[in-house]
């Protein structure tokens, strides 16, 4: 079922982010603790793979990458708030890896949804990249989001359901404490 974002005019207030940067439990868990965040669904683009399954995007070989299509409330969250939590929760400057996760499909990218978002994200990378907080250049990807295919149910809210799960507790919690630490005042009470 080709799930592209969808939007109702009960949702037209609020905006999406559509980003990759490793599994999308990590970024599904730390973006949905966030104040004006409304939704986060995990799902898969950048491919020309229509409607891809988790096996065929962890193969490596459809061009999608795992991400999360975050939905916010503006007055409460700004998109450059959004990004600056996804530069500080994960390595922008691995190419195609995330720790143990390796492959395309765990790359680095922001898909944007319009230009505002693209030049905002272009200006974060040249801050960034300004401000040598890494030793190695940004490869953040930064291209048009085309389709977002949401994932399988079973990787929803992953993280709130399987805490104890190996891979959550040795990869989503640390990112989860990191966000905890150092973001506190952007996060729901």
């Amino acid at each position: 079922m080709n799930q592209k974002a969808r939007q109702s005019s009960a949702d037209s207030e609020f905006q999406r982010a559509t980003l990759g940067g490793g599994c999308f439990w990590c970024l599904e868990a730390v973006f949905e603790q966030l104040r004006g965040v409304k939704e986060v669904v995990s799902g898969y683009s950048g491919g020309p793979v229509p409607d891809p399954s988790y096996e065929q995007v962890c193969g490596g070989r459809t061009g999608h990458a795992e991400v999360v299509q975050v939905v916010f409330d503006p007055d409460v969250v700004s998109y450059r708030d959004i990004l600056e939590v996804f530069f500080d929760i994960h390595d922008p400057t691995t190419l195609n890896r995330q720790d143990a996760d390796v492959g395309p499909q765990y790359r680095s990218v922001i898909f944007y949804h319009d230009s505002g978002q693209k030049q905002i994200a272009e200006r974060i990378i040249e801050q960034l990249n300004e401000a040598g907080i890494w030793d190695r250049p940004i490869v953040t990807e930064v291209v048009p989001l085309e389709a977002f295919y949401a994932a399988e149910p079973y990787h929803q809210e992953y993280f709130q359901r399987n805490p104890g799960q190996p891979y959550c507790r040795a990869v989503v919690a640390p990112k989860v404490a990191k966000l905890r630490q150092r973001h506190r005042p952007k996060l729901v009470s």
